[in-house]
């Protein structure tokens, strides 16, 4: 208890949410990249990669567990032993011959042991911090969690690209010394939170529930997600549960699908369509330069929220989300465009997607906070988030093969026209005018 009064939240708080947002995009993007190196076609890529999300749409399932099973630290620190154990499982395995097999375990069990993690470490947040601490770190751990971004898709892949120089192309070795270095980092990281973090059995006043009444507490949950409970016991449809589960499944959509093939399209081969970008190149314009676009959107979408609320800017952030996804039609006609103009073109496209998907994470929120029972706010926000995750994992799985059947100029079109269903699912919320003012 003492501890957590006496130790500066910048001891941990950092170092902990970088931890948190490293694991996901090495797995979600890095990956994608490196299977694509590998020879692996952009229908088997996307197809696989894409059940790599399933983890971060499932975790509600186990959520209750790591809240009543020993402490959110022991949690933490075990789950960033394994990842440091999956990475390492990644390296190892990538000069055999069933290669395929062995890493997607190993990132399997790096997305479970994530996904574990970011329940761990925001209960931590939570207990850690007051709520004055906690209002002042947020931008803090949302920076670093970005900044882990940059490291994964920015410094780790030009990392691989010039290894790949330097021993003259061994594609393989290169990216085996990317994620043993990434292993002994997360050891690393897992002593330092041993140390350092806050002890906090006095703090963290677990519960010892049984199962059924984790389960039951669960499924009560899940049902008050959907229905309302009636005076009579009789349960009724939220009047916003069908429009808004649309809404949290088909906003983005069409980012589902660009998410995934973008990397490929950028460092494809020119013979198919690609821009042929090189490792470093890729790891500058989109690992580097489109993150902080996407950063810069999303402070300036909450800032725009907080002054007029969510009902005020929505149609904008509809507009922001989807149309500058057109500067990959013209990146897919002009394949030769220079490093500068490609980079220019992706921090545009992702400004507008960290604007326009602010609008999305309040809906979460104002989803969320406006059931019936106040009880599950917190189990409702959980699977808003599990609806998030889906709502990537479904069209990623088929981007591939859609994009092979297109090719990438057809493909981005065709995007483009799915950006009307953004439109739709928008116009169908109902939305409080005074959400999100001060």
């Amino acid at each position: 208890m003492q501890l957590f009064k006496k130790l500066s939240p910048w001891a941990w708080v950092p170092s902990l949410y970088f931890a948190e947002g490293l694991p996901n995009v090495i797995v979600v993007t890095v990956s994608v990249i490196m299977y694509q190196q590998l020879g692996l076609s952009n229908a088997e890529i996307t197809f696989y990669t894409s059940w790599l999300y399933l983890p971060w749409v499932i975790k509600p399932l186990w959520s209750p567990f790591v809240d009543v099973i020993k402490t959110k630290k022991w949690w933490i620190i075990l789950m960033q032993m394994l990842m440091g154990a999956s990475f390492a499982g990644v390296a190892f395995t990538l000069n055999t011959h069933f290669w395929l097999e062995a890493t997607l375990c190993f990132f399997w069990l790096m997305a479970f042991s994530s996904a574990t993690h970011d329940i761990a470490a925001d209960g931590f947040y939570m207990i850690g911090l007051n709520e004055h601490q906690q209002a002042m770190f947020v931008g803090i751990r949302s920076t670093f969690y970005r900044l882990a971004n940059i490291f994964g898709q920015g410094i780790l892949v030009a990392v691989a690209g010039s290894l790949q120089v330097l021993f003259r192309g061994e594609i393989k070795y290169s990216w085996m010394l990317v994620f043993y270095f990434v292993a002994a980092l997360f050891i690393g990281l897992a002593v330092y939170h041993k140390l350092i973090l806050p002890s906090n059995e006095g703090v963290d006043n677990q519960q010892k529930l049984d199962s059924k009444k984790i389960m039951s507490d669960l499924l009560d949950s899940v049902r008050t997600f959907i229905f309302v409970v009636q005076p009579d016991g009789k349960l009724r449809l939220r009047d916003e549960a069908l429009t808004g589960i649309f809404f949290m499944l088909c906003y983005r959509m069409p980012e589902g699908l660009l998410a995934k093939i973008t990397p490929l399209f950028l460092c494809g081969k020119a013979a198919d369509g690609g821009m042929a970008l090189s490792l470093q190149e890729y790891s500058f314009a989109y690992g580097t330069v489109g993150v902080i676009g996407l950063v810069a959107g999303g402070i300036i979408g909450g800032l725009a929220a907080a002054k007029h609320g969510l009902k005020r800017w929505l149609w904008p952030m509809v507009a922001a989300i989807t149309i500058p996804d057109l500067v990959y039609v013209y990146l897919s006609y002009c394949t030769d465009a220079s490093l500068m103009l490609t980079s220019v073109c992706i921090f545009i496209e992702q400004f507008g997607y960290g604007f326009g998907f602010t609008a999305y994470m309040l809906y979460l929120i104002y989803y969320s906070s406006n059931a019936i029972n106040g009880k599950y706010k917190t189990s409702h926000y959980a699977l808003c988030t599990a609806l998030m995750a889906l709502s990537l994992q479904i069209p990623g799985l088929v981007a591939g093969a859609l994009q092979e059947a297109l090719g990438y100029q057809m493909f981005f079109i065709f995007v483009m026209f799915l950006c009307i269903l953004t439109f739709v699912v928008a116009s169908l919320v109902k939305i409080d005018p005074q959400f999100g003012k001060k």
